[in-house]
């Protein structure tokens, strides 16, 4: 139901240490994957994605990793992520340079799936109009996503039933979920 595309919709992606990287002027990036390492000795390096969308690894795609655009040459999966090339990283030394970075790229076009970034922040309530509070983040969880809630509560997504619609999100749950 949901794509594991980033918890948190920034407005601009963070650069390393935390520091905000100057305002870009596109839409809101989100957060993609990690660059855990390099590989070999001609810049590839190993990418850790934290979306199940493969399309984000495929040559052609851009990226942004600490304020600079990275465009993928080739990919390949590795273990339990791909091997990377991007075009102007030639040599080991360059690519352990982007070891650590996180890669952010702009949300995809796509009307059959909710968006885990399209969830934050909207209004939980239930078929009959209980408004159940904000949501804060999404929680990735093997059974179901667990949308949390700024009160703390967690509620399994199989229970949306329609949303996100201008900002609210509308579940059914079963009776004595809220209860605890």
């Amino acid at each position: 139901m949901t794509n594991d595309e980033t918890r948190s919709a920034p407005e601009s992606p963070a650069g390393r240490g935390g520091t905000p990287t100057p305002e870009i002027d596109t839409p809101p990036l989100l957060e993609i994957g990690r660059i855990a390492r390099s590989h070999g000795l001609r810049g590839d390096v190993v990418v850790k994605l934290t979306t199940d969308r493969l399309e984000r690894v495929a040559p052609g795609a851009e990226l942004v990793a600490d304020g600079r655009t990275l465009l993928v040459q080739s990919s390949r999966p590795h273990q339990t992520g791909f091997i990377v090339s991007f075009g102007g990283v030639g040599d080991r030394s360059a690519a352990d340079r982007l070891r650590g970075l996180v890669l952010w790229a702009e949300a995809i076009e796509d009307d059959s799936v909710v968006w885990v970034h399209e969830l934050i922040g909207a209004r939980m309530v239930e078929i009959d109009g209980t408004d159940r509070g904000t949501i804060a983040s999404i929680e990735a969880n093997p059974a179901s996503d667990l949308a949390i809630l700024e009160s703390g509560a967690m509620v399994p997504l199989v229970f949306m039933t329609d949303g996100p619609v201008d900002g609210v999100v509308t579940i059914d749950p079963p009776a004595g979920l809220f209860d605890v």
